[in-house]
């Protein structure tokens, strides 16, 4: 099977991060295909960053998906328009955070999401809680921009261990998510200092999308994810407009 991988922010080096993370758990018949937004925001960190990243998003989706892809993995836990990419899509779409959130619950009765700025704090406790999983979640900030992430030069390792230790001796955490797609690479090595699971939403969303392929499942076209009607889009969004089915 093919699944590609969007990054629906513009940094190529995060997109070679998560293609890795990917291929490291993907079967040996999974054929990653890993994509890089060509327009929009260097790092999603918000609503704003969320919203200018969606045309270039659904771009992709759109050309992955007539290429031939079985499945597509939105690699910003934000779950950056997912419900859009849906309706857009016949072939299963999965973001990190449901899929990170899901993986977690099947292995640990409490945890915490991990993620980087206050600003994201607050919009993936309101996924959390979409989920069904506000009862179950905490999620902490570590104050680490995006792009920190990517260099090594950076204190941001050690926040992100400051907050997991904070997790687990204040939250009564059982397990911990690392609530962000930069963070794919750090998974494994955690998950071996601090003895608890530690779900990546990259390798997550990676296995459920193999599982649905695997299945023979698609995106339900009735209801909540029907595809767009068919009508005139202005400007710069003409591109996207829908076609007649």
């Amino acid at each position: 099977m093919r699944i590609l991988i969007i990054n629906p922010n513009t940094t190529a080096s995060m997109t070679a991060k998560a293609a890795a993370a990917a291929r490291t758990v993907a079967n040996p018949a999974t054929e990653i295909l890993a994509r890089t937004s060509r327009s929009g925001p260097a790092s999603i960190e918000g609503h704003y960053d969320g919203a200018v990243a969606l045309p270039g998003l659904l771009a992709e989706i759109r050309d992955g998906e007539a290429a031939g892809a079985d499945a597509a993995i939105i690699a910003c836990f934000d779950d950056t328009g997912l419900e859009a990419a849906r309706a857009l899509a016949r072939i299963p779409v999965v973001g990190l955070c449901e899929s990170a959130v899901a993986t977690a619950a099947m292995l640990a009765q409490r945890f915490t999401v991990v993620t980087t700025l206050e600003r994201s704090r607050v919009l993936i406790e309101n996924l959390v809680r979409h989920y069904g999983m506000g009862d179950r979640a905490r999620v902490r900030a570590a104050n680490i921009p995006v792009l920190e992430l990517e260099d090594k030069a950076s204190d941001a390792l050690a926040k992100l261990r400051r907050e997991i230790e904070l997790a687990l001796n204040q939250d009564g955490a059982e397990a911990i998510v690392l609530g962000c797609a930069g963070m794919a690479d750090l998974a494994r090595a955690l998950q071996a200092d601090y003895d608890v699971p530690v779900i990546d939403g990259v390798s997550a969303a990676v296995k459920q999308a193999e599982a649905l392929v695997s299945q023979g499942l698609m995106t339900s076209k009735r209801g909540a994810y029907a595809s767009p009607l068919s009508k005139p889009y202005s400007g710069f969004m003409s591109a996207l407009a829908p076609t007649p089915a």
